[in-house]
């Protein structure tokens, strides 16, 4: 179960000062179609942060914030709002981090061979320089480089992920890198040889229910292979194939009755009826999808710009952007999902060129966190309720 937390001490305002002026405080301008351009200062090269007109407004009127993880760059974006309205920009750097999920007061993210749980320690109504969440990362279990791509939370509380190194669901104890909990049948052993490249987990009344993977193939690597049509969505109940033929398919999601899926290979944002296998896509996508989250009747996707390399060449995708006459982006991108329109989006340009995870924080204005760069770290007390000897 998660630890509760009793009662806390906020950072120092000279710590918590130090940490924006450092890390989180964004120059602003706005470009002449009115979407604004935000660098984060702390950041070691060139980025530029593009937000749609009315991203703003749409957080704001959702009371929503938005964290997501940058692959390659190995940052974790605080996504809110200042108390001008404007873009609130907030980064930490944690090596080729990727999974994330959040639940209540907790985030979970991993790391390259780490998993880490971030609590917020500011209590409801509280704020440390106009930041009203402060997540610190609490524990962090060494996993080794298992590949972990998503993270979920089951009903019981407990963190499990896809272990994409083994090909199987797992999740932690006191004394192992990992426990499995699940492979597909098709695997005829646990091998640390990603055979099938599993990568997303879907999450139904608290149990792990759907994965996606990109073929079928148990030797080493083999799903390299098959990356333009191998993809399937295996029901974890019973262990049955509900979907073939996709590309890539990565973060399936429940929502709203409705299974959700990114065939990140074509650029296509869609569902998948269980019974029949059918994907249906609602929406294409400037980029190789990667992440997402709901709220209310949208969701918010990932995009990336596709690597130079034989893992993304030769995918539909590539065809669909030039018949559009258009560029891959990275960045994020809010979907009607009554319309399939994109009504927000935003945009990262220059050293960012991949996301991997996104999560909704709903409640959340403008949330910040601590990393390890600084040491803000060794300043962050928080005392529990007095137990008994």
């Amino acid at each position: 179960m998660f630890p509760t937390k009793k009662t806390t001490r906020a950072p120092s305002k000279k710590a918590s000062r130090k940490s924006v002026k450092k890390v989180s405080r964004t120059t602003t301008s706005t470009s002449g179609n009115g979407e604004s351009a935000i660098a984060p200062e702390g950041t070691e090269a060139k980025l530029e942060i593009l937000g749609s007109r009315q991203l703003t407004t749409w957080m704001a009127e959702m009371g929503v914030s938005l964290a997501f993880t940058t692959y390659q760059t190995g940052k974790l974006f605080l996504v809110g709002l200042q108390p001008n309205g404007k873009l609130s920009v907030f980064e930490r750097t944690f090596n080729r981090c990727m999974g994330l999920t959040a639940v209540g007061n907790t985030l979970y993210m991993s790391s390259l061979y780490q998993l880490w749980r971030f609590e917020n320690v500011l209590d409801a109504g509280k704020d440390v320089d106009g930041y009203d969440r402060l997540y610190v990362p609490i524990n962090g279990h060494t996993t080794g480089d298992l590949d972990i791509h998503d993270v979920a939370v089951d009903g019981t509380g407990r963190v499990v992920f896809v272990n994409t190194l083994f090909g199987c669901i797992a999740t932690i104890d006191d004394t192992s890198s990992f426990v499995p909990l699940w492979k597909p049948r098709f695997l005829s052993k646990l091998a640390p040889e990603d055979r099938c490249h599993l990568n997303g987990l879907a999450i139904e009344n608290g149990r792990p229910r759907y994965v996606t993977t990109v073929a079928q193939t148990d030797m080493a690597n083999g799903w390299r292979d098959k990356r333009r049509d191998g993809g399937c969505i295996i029901d974890v109940e019973n262990d049955e194939i509900v979907a073939k033929g996709l590309s890539m398919p990565h973060s399936p999601r429940l929502n709203n009755g409705k299974l959700w899926v990114l065939n990140s290979g074509t650029g296509e944002f869609g569902s998948v009826d269980p019974v029949t296998g059918k994907f249906e896509g609602l929406t294409f996508c400037p980029g190789y999808l990667r992440g997402m989250d709901f709220v209310d009747k949208f969701a918010v996707v990932g995009l990336s710009k596709p690597r130079d390399n034989l893992t993304f060449r030769d995918l539909a995708l590539d065809d669909a952007l030039e018949a559009r006459n258009a560029e891959a982006q990275c960045g994020l991108q809010v979907i009607d999902l009554n319309t399939g329109d994109v009504l927000h989006w935003l945009r990262l340009e220059g050293i960012v060129k991949e996301l991997y995870d996104i999560v909704v924080l709903p409640g959340v204005r403008r949330p910040m966190a601590i990393g390890f760069k600084t040491d803000e770290v060794r300043r962050m007390v928080t005392i529990g309720s007095p137990g008994m000897l």
